[in-house]
Parts: structure tokens; sequence; C-alpha cells
């Protein structure tokens, strides 16, 4: 996409040189080009991808013109790149806690523990900057956790509390019961 324009109409017979470029460009999230990561060397140049056995006469001219355009489409990959790097970073705002904050210490350059409730204690206190929040609030506005049953990855459990009513219902040939429980829910209390 970002070298169509550079291409005009010729871009489909430019796609092999695409991914060339793409598969032999240094990605920092695996330290290394994914063609080298995935055999365990370089790639060729495609100036030698010719099939076997095809009689081609390969001139300076077509050299210099192919890595030309692998050039070209190096440079329209890393801007793009650049681009959207741009545009995550004007989203990303990094988190930076005060003395006074709940926060025990800081344990890596994003991660930090907690000093959490002991309703809590099963959970680890160490967590990403990106999972936390700053929290304003006041201490008489503090939600009670006692009614509140968490998992240890933090999720809500629903459980019944007690049943409201029973009730039969008839069909011709069958009895199908019926009953109305009401359950602990993130809403407040439910019934089904």
């Amino acid at each position: 996409r970002a070298c169509a324009i550079d291409f005009g109409k010729g871009w489909v017979n430019h796609l092999p040189l695409v991914e060339f470029s793409y598969s032999n460009s240094y990605h920092a999230t695996i330290k290394a080009a994914p063609f080298e990561t995935l055999y365990g060397q370089k790639c060729r140049s495609p100036v030698c991808w010719t099939e076997v056995g095809e009689a081609q006469i390969l001139g300076p001219e077509l050299i210099q013109e192919t890595t030309e355009k692998i050039v070209q489409i190096k440079q329209r990959m890393q801007a793009a790149c650049d681009r959207q790097k741009s545009y995550a970073d004007l989203k990303r705002k990094p988190m930076e806690f005060q003395v006074g904050d709940k926060v025990l210490e800081r344990v890596g350059n994003v991660s930090y523990k907690l000093d959490l409730l002991e309703e809590l204690s099963r959970v680890h206190n160490t967590f990403h900057v990106s999972n936390l929040k700053k929290c304003h609030a006041d201490e008489p506005l503090a939600v009670p956790l006692d009614g509140l049953h968490f998992d240890d990855k933090l999720h809500f459990v629903e459980k019944p509390v007690e049943i409201m009513d029973r009730e039969v219902k008839r069909l011709k040939r069958s009895r199908i019961p019926l009953v109305k429980v009401r359950w602990n829910s993130k809403q407040g209390p439910e019934f089904t």
C-alpha cells in the first residue's frame, strides 16, 4: 500500500520486491529479519530468483534498477512505520506515580508493585503500567468487597444467592419445572 502510488498500475508486478524488502528488513520485536529467523540464513538477492533452465542475461542496468526499487520500497515502508508510530504515540501517555500514591515500589520501567487490600491477598500485586489508572476517590466512597467474589484472574464470579420462586409449567404430556433465582450480579441483584 505504501508503494502503490509510486509504481502506478504496475504495482502488482512489484509485489515480490515488496515481500523481499519486508522479509529482509530488521524487526525490533524479533531482533532480526523474518527470513533470517525462519531459515537461519540471509535471503538471496531477487536478481537470482530466475528459474533453473531460463537463459537470461542480466545486465548491470537491470541489477541497478532492481536495487533502486528495493531501496525505494524500504524507504516507503519505513515512512509508513514511522507514521503509524507517531499516531500511536499521540494517544500513548506514560503513567508516572508520585509519593503519596498507593504504590509501594517501581519494579521496572513499566511495572509497579501495589499496596492491595487484605481481601485481594490472593491476587499478585505487581501490575504493568497499562493496567493501572490514577484514582482520585474519597475513602468513604470505596465500594465494600464483602458481597463481591473474584477468581484468581480478577474476573467477577456470579453465584446464585437465593431461590425466589418455583413453578411447574404444564404441557400436554410433560411438565417443566421453572425456578426464579436471584444472582449476585455486577449491576446489582439480577433475577432469572
